[in-house]
Order: C-alpha cells, then sequence, then structure tokens
C-alpha cells in the first residue's frame, strides 16, 4: 500500500475552466513532493470540459458535486481526502510555489490551523485591487497580536483533518460569502488558533466588472448577514475605527480604488438588507402556512 500523502489539496470550481487550469498550473510546481489534489465540480455547465482540464494533471482527481455552493463542496473534497493535513484554495488562485509546503511546516510544527497571504493577481485592475484590499484588511484587523488571526478567506487555509472532522463548513451557506467567516468563528469558539502565516503566498485573480463587483460584494453583505443572525445576541458590528482604516486604506492606493471600496460598503449594505427581508418573508410565510419558496 503506498505511502499517504502529506497533504490534500481541496479546490472547489464552477463555470472556470482555463482559471482552474491555471490553479493546476501553479500546484504542478510546489516545492512540496507529496501532496493530492482534489477537484470538486459543482455542477458547472460544461462538466466535460472541468474533467478534460483535471485530466491534463497526474495529481488531481475529479469529484462532482450538487451544484449546492463551495462549502458542500469542500466538504466533499475534504471526505476523499487521504493526507493528514487539507489545503484550501479556489480555482481562480494561484498558489506560490513553496505555498504547500510552508502550509505543512506550520502544522508540523504544532498549529492546528494555518492561514497565508492573498494578494490579487491583478495589480493595475482597480476591481480586483479594491476586492482583495477589503478582504486583507478584514484579516490584518483580525489580528490578535500573538501571530494569529480569527478570520481568513478559504482560498488560503490549511488544518490537521482531524480538526477538520470535527469542524467541516456549514452547508447553511449556499453562497460564496460567509462560509469562510463562519468556519473561523467556529474555530475560536472551539479553542483552535488560526496562525498566521504570510509567506504562504497565493495570487487571487478575480476577473470583475463593475456589474460583478457590486454582485460579489452584495453577496458578501449577505453572508455577513447570515452569520451575524447565527451569533448570540448582542453581537456588535466593527467599530467605526476599523471603517475608518478601510476608507484610508482604500485611498492610499488612489482614488478610484478609495471610490470603488466606497461602493463596495454600498453594495454589502444593500446585500444585508436583501437577506434581512428574504429572512423576514420566510418568517412570515412560515407562520401563515404558505410554502417557502
Amino acid at each position: 500500500m503506498a505511502d499517504a500523502p502529506a497533504a490534500s489539496v481541496v479546490i472547489p470550481t464552477r463555470d472556470r475552466l482555463d482559471q482552474l487550469a491555471e490553479c493546476l498550473s501553479a500546484l504542478e510546481l510546489q516545492t512540496a513532493s507529496s501532496f493530492e489534489v482534489i477537484v470538486v465540480d459543482d455542477a458547472s455547465r460544461d462538466d466535460a470540459g472541468v474533467a478534460t482540464v483535471v485530466s491534463r494533471f497526474p495529481r488531481a482527481r475529479l469529484l462532482r458535486g450538487e451544484g449546492r455552493g463551495p462549502a458542500a463542496a469542500r466538504n466533499l473534497g475534504a471526505s476523499a481526502a487521504s493526507a493528514d493535513v487539507l489545503c484550501f484554495t479556489d480555482d481562480d488562485c494561484e498558489p506560490s510555489p513553496a505555498w504547500i509546503e510552508t502550509l505543512v511546516r506550520e502544522i508540523e510544527r504544532g498549529a492546528d490551523a494555518v492561514a497565508g497571504r492573498t494578494l490579487s493577481a491583478r495589480r493595475d485592475d482597480p476591481f480586483a485591487e479594491a476586492s482583495q484590499t477589503i478582504t486583507n484588511h478584514v484579516m490584518d484587523a483580525s489580528a490578535d497580536g500573538t501571530g494569529n488571526v480569527t478570520f481568513a478567506p478559504t482560498c488560503n487555509i490549511a488544518c490537521r483533518t482531524e480538526v477538520f472532522r470535527r469542524a467541516a463548513f456549514d452547508e447553511a451557506y449556499p453562497l460564496a460569502a460567509g462560509e469562510d467567516r463562519e468556519w473561523c468563528e467556529r474555530l475560536r469558539d472551539r479553542g483552535v488558533a488560526l496562525v498566521f502565516a504570510p509567506e504562504a503566498r497565493v495570487l487571487h485573480d478575480q476577473r470583475l466588472t463593475l456589474q460583478r463587483y457590486w454582485n460579489q460584494h452584495e453577496r458578501y453583505g449577505r453572508g455577513a448577514s447570515r452569520w451575524h443572525r447565527s451569533r448570540p445576541r448582542g453581537e456588535r458590528l466593527q467599530p467605526l475605527r476599523f471603517y475608518a482604516a478601510l476608507l484610508a486604506k482604500g485611498f492610499s492606493k488612489g482614488p478610484a480604488i478609495g471610490a470603488l471600496v466606497v461602493l463596495a460598503q454600498l453594495a454589502t449594505l444593500a446585500g444585508i438588507t436583501h437577506e434581512v427581508l428574504e429572512a423576514g418573508w420566510s418568517r412570515q410565510r412560515a407562520r401563515s402556512g404558505s410554502p417557502v419558496m
């Protein structure tokens, strides 16, 4: 029987064939030698195309999801993993060559969960740069002063498989929004530290237009609303200084980036409003006995 790999990399994918190929190509350049790659196709329109892409990479194997979102897809991939360490990234990401080696090394040193640094792959694209600025600000603001963070995006995290078995992603989050925050918070509630390893780098290749940018941050607002409703009553939102620092960081990169950071907050608010209203309508239908659509 062959030895188990040192790491299992799980990648959910949907309708991004060329970016998936770039992600898998980046994994072929890893300095680590012992790892497997599990691609979970979350109901892509061109499922045959996904299979063709995956077949070009000997380390990778393909699982078929049911279109229930990235949280469920990651769980499916993790359930098929054979390594003691799980590494997660996304199909629009390109991990740096030492990514797996760095994450595994931190876990070998005693960490239960690790997060790396994610950078925009499109530094000249204001939409991509603004979006990554916001995500990184949330992560940086969660640092606890001990080398740990309490939030990291799921495109650049790793954990012990035994930890994940006790704390899989919440499949009640059907969108690519909020499931990362909920998972990180659940780790913290269980006393699992999320160690920050900035040298574990991933390039995030976001291909956004104005409409896609708005939709992305509206979706983030919906996920945030769902997460806050799940928390104990009295849970506070971010303080005003958090938003002041975010705006300062955005405008420090130029007026276009700053304006897009402002726009993202409006889109997030729209998403929160949408989710709150939808939840209210669902409760009203449930009380009246009407079917919930």
